[in-house]
């Protein structure tokens, strides 16, 4: 059974920044799309990141900020979250689905719980 748990999320003033933690139990990262989303109160959810074997993505809103990366031996994704800014404010998810190298933010049918990522001086 596919299991992903987040971590990491917390309190943070804008320009600050922080790194989640996906950690995956049950399947082998590689081969898998891994994608970060995020939802804010009242807004619907988006994709923020992908990664998968040789290639990454990320929404224009965190091109620059973001940088997504994964370490197969330890099976755990990470967000490192740069130069945050209020509207970075939201739960954010991690989710898996098999490999179609992060064509799209589509289609991931295993998620985790979330964390909660406040920006705010």
């Amino acid at each position: 059974q596919l299991q992903l748990v987040e971590s990491g999320g917390g309190l943070v003033q804008p320009g600050g920044s922080l790194r989640l933690s996906c950690a995956v139990s049950g399947f082998a990262v590689d081969g898998y799309d891994i994608g970060w989303f995020r939802q804010a109160p009242g807004k619907e959810r988006e994709g923020v990141s992908c990664i998968s074997s040789g290639s990454t993505n990320y929404a224009d809103s965190v091109k620059g900020r973001f940088t997504i990366s994964r370490d197969n031996t330890k099976s755990t994704v990470y967000l490192q979250m740069n130069s945050l800014k209020p509207e970075d404010t939201a739960v954010y998810y991690c989710a898996a689905r098999r490999s179609i190298y992060c064509a799209s933010y589509r289609s991931f049918g295993s998620w985790g719980q979330g964390t909660q990522v406040t920006v705010s001086s």
